[in-house]
């Protein structure tokens, strides 16, 4: 395991890299919220399965800078990254809130991007049939600042959300983590009743909100407003994995992406929910790093 601090144009990105140094490379795109150490439970998996898993804190979580945050300037990070460490082709895996990032990249870097492999991702809201409605009126008030004015809206998303968002801060001082539960008791009681996994939950979600939550509501600013690339000009193989009882990220986002995208493989795996990669990261990377998937 090794940690990096990469400068793009001037700002500090925090990188930290697990499994195979020497094995195919895997760049995670983390959850909303989320951070560079998503993934660092799988650690061992990784190192079995020959791949060298590279997650990255977008701007504001963990130890990044904070800034600005768009599926297109993520890609740019990325990029950037992945050429300071000497990766020139490589597989991109999401979780969530990550899979519009791992999107734009593949669709930024066609010729770099071999895979994709995304995890209870949303399609966009402005093409997927119902995502709008769903929205509350303070969500539907910080959309209508954009594109002109991302600031604003994000902190419009900030102020309107700030009862959850606050409640998440618990779990920089309290490993018991209690909104563990009530987000995800009634889908994934099992994964967060093993003691592994709610660590795992615990040490990433203490790192993405080292700042504070202001990264989440950039986080939604991009993914909730114009992605500015069509999933249609995504040419890389995508892999999607939805539970059937995820009611974050319902598996109609998965048919959705995949009739949309251009080459896509959908995985429901019944009675289980948003929590998909605490239980199949080995399989998910055996999907990103075997030829011909």
């Amino acid at each position: 395991m090794s940690d990096h601090m990469i400068r793009v144009d001037g700002r500090r990105i925090a990188v930290h890299e697990c499994g195979d140094p020497a094995g195919q490379p895997v760049i995670h795109f983390h959850g909303t919220p989320g951070s560079r150490l998503e993934m660092d439970f799988g650690s061992d998996l990784a190192e079995r399965a020959g791949v060298r898993v590279i997650g990255v804190d977008r701007p504001g979580y963990g130890l990044s800078d904070p800034g600005p945050i768009s599926p297109g300037g993520v890609a740019r990070d990325v990029l950037a990254v992945a050429d300071e460490l000497g990766v020139a082709r490589f597989a991109v895996s999401a979780w969530s809130g990550g899979g519009a990032f791992a999107l734009a990249t593949a669709a930024a870097a066609p010729d770099r991007v071999m895979r994709v492999g995304i995890a209870g991702g949303l399609a966009p809201f402005d093409r997927m049939p119902g995502a709008r409605e769903a929205l509350t009126a303070g969500d539907l008030e910080a959309l209508s600042h954009l594109p002109e004015d991302p600031a604003r809206a994000a902190e419009l998303f900030r102020s309107g959300n700030s009862g959850i968002l606050d409640a998440m801060l618990s779990v920089r001082d309290d490993e018991t983590a209690p909104w563990v539960d009530w987000m995800w008791a009634d889908s994934d009681a099992a994964v967060i009743a093993d003691p592994a996994a709610r660590r795992a939950l615990f040490v990433n979600f203490r790192e993405a909100l080292r700042q504070g939550t202001g990264a989440i509501a950039w986080d939604n600013v991009a993914f909730v407003g114009p992605w500015g690339f069509r999933v249609e000009d995504v040419r890389a193989h995508v892999h999607l994995w939805y539970g059937d009882d995820d009611e974050m990220a319902p598996p109609a986002n998965g048919r959705w992406l995949a009739e949309h995208l251009g080459a896509a493989d959908l995985t429901v795996y019944a009675g289980e929910g948003h929590l998909l990669p605490l239980a199949h990261w080995g399989e998910m990377l055996r999907a990103l790093t075997t030829r011909g998937s």
